[in-house]
Order: C-alpha cells, then structure tokens, then sequence
C-alpha cells in the first residue's frame, strides 16, 4: 500500500477535472492504459468520485467451495472489504470483467455509502442496480446483474494489486470518475496531474467559448500563434481564471 494520502486539497481539484484531462496528462508521461474499460455510471450523479482504492479481487468460483452457507462466515472476504474500506476511498473490484453474476448489490453498497466511502467500481456488474443508482455514492459497474456473486465469482484476496477492467489498480492508487467512466492515477503522480489538469481545464474553457463564437481549431487547439496565446492571457486577465 502507497504511503501517499490524498489531501483535501488535491480531492478538491480533482473534483472539477474530466477523466479525460487526465487520460491526456497520463499519455504525455507514457502511461496510456490507466482508463477502466467498460465500466460506466450505475447512475450518473453530476459530480466527481474522487478517492484512494481498496481493492477487491475475485476469482472464478468453484462449486465446491462456494455454497450459499459462506456469507455466514464472519470472516468472508467480500463483507470484510465492505466494512474495512477506509472513509473517503473507493473499493474497486476485480471481477475479471465478467457481468454475468453480481459482484455486490444494493445492500453492500448502501452500506460503503453509509460508512462514508467516496465510491465503487467493479468491471462486473451489481445486482439491485435500481437501488444503487438511488444512493448519493458514485458507483461505476459494467452492467446490471441479478444473479448473486457465488454463482460466478469467489472473494479472495483484500487490498492487493488487481487488474479492473484492463487497467492495473495498486492500493493507494486515485481514482476518478465522471461521466465517461475511472481513471486511475499512480499515487505518485497525483498532486502534479492536479495542478496540471485544472490549468487543461481552464484552457478548454476557453477553447471552447472561441469555437462557440466561431473560431478555427488549427492554430488555437494547441495553441501555436502568438494570437492564441495573447487572447488566452487577456481571456484569462478578463475572467480572473
């Protein structure tokens, strides 16, 4: 587990920047597979999940060993991680993007949210979606799943590196999530691609209100004239951004 704490302050920043602001200051320092595929917004909520991860990893399940009579164990590692999951960090679930069992359901998650976790992700799918999508916490899944996780999946190892959706997820590692899906960020790297990605933001803001009012791309989108530099100085001058 990194020894990196996400800060209030770098929360914050993070909260107002795109995954994929982020996808691009990741690209520019050689890092091209940090977005989780194939998983999406049980229900879209208009903020950022921003947060640690907790990981989660499940392997194909075995008959034999996965019996109804399991999450009678105080031990089981599924509600281990439910109710271990720190505050204010995402539990994230290695399903082996394989949606055709739940990885967790309404109940679980209801309870992270109530427990004060920032979100979950898993590269499967939930059951009860309808209730997940009502909760205040961002959940990210890949699908709706009505069968329960044992049919498919078996819970085994708590906070280890896993792989999500084909990204590579390090306990520690931040992630997050808007409406195009999670991103993760090295623990490392997080406070520079903050500072990085607000000022991308602010650019784009600009960007954006050029082209609106008619503007070409070629030479403003990146910025390659002394034109574009000067209207983006003055634009910023004039907006206090």
């Amino acid at each position: 587990m990194t020894d990196v704490i996400l800060t209030d302050e770098t929360r914050t920043k993070l909260k107002k920047v795109s995954t994929a602001s982020i996808a691009t200051a990741l690209y520019k320092r050689g890092l091209r597979n940090q977005f989780i595929q194939n998983v999406r917004p049980v229900s879209w909520k208009g903020a950022n999940m921003v947060g640690q991860a907790f990981t989660l990893r499940y392997i194909p399940a075995r008959e034999d060993r996965n019996p109804i009579t399991v999450f009678r164990n105080a031990d089981h590692p599924q509600r281990v991680a439910v109710e271990t999951c720190p505050p204010g960090w995402v539990l994230v679930m290695d399903a082996r993007k394989d949606a055709r069992a739940a990885s967790a359901g309404s109940i679980l998650v209801t309870r992270l949210a109530k427990r004060g976790c920032a979100g979950v992700v898993s590269d499967g799918g939930f059951r009860d979606a309808e209730g997940v999508a009502r909760l205040d916490m961002p959940a990210y899944h890949q699908a709706p799943s009505a069968p329960t996780n044992l049919t498919l999946h078996e819970a085994l190892d708590i906070n280890v590196p896993i792989s999500c959706g084909d990204a590579a997820v390090f306990p520690g590692d931040v992630l997050v999530g808007d409406g195009d899906g999670v991103m993760v960020i090295p623990a490392h790297l997080v406070e520079e691609l903050a500072d990085e990605c607000t000022g991308m933001e602010t650019f784009e803001d600009f960007v954006l209100e050029q082209v609106n009012d008619g503007a070409a791309v070629i030479g403003l989108y990146p910025p390659t004239t002394e034109k574009a530099e000067a209207d983006y100085r003055a634009w910023r001058e004039r907006t206090g951004r």
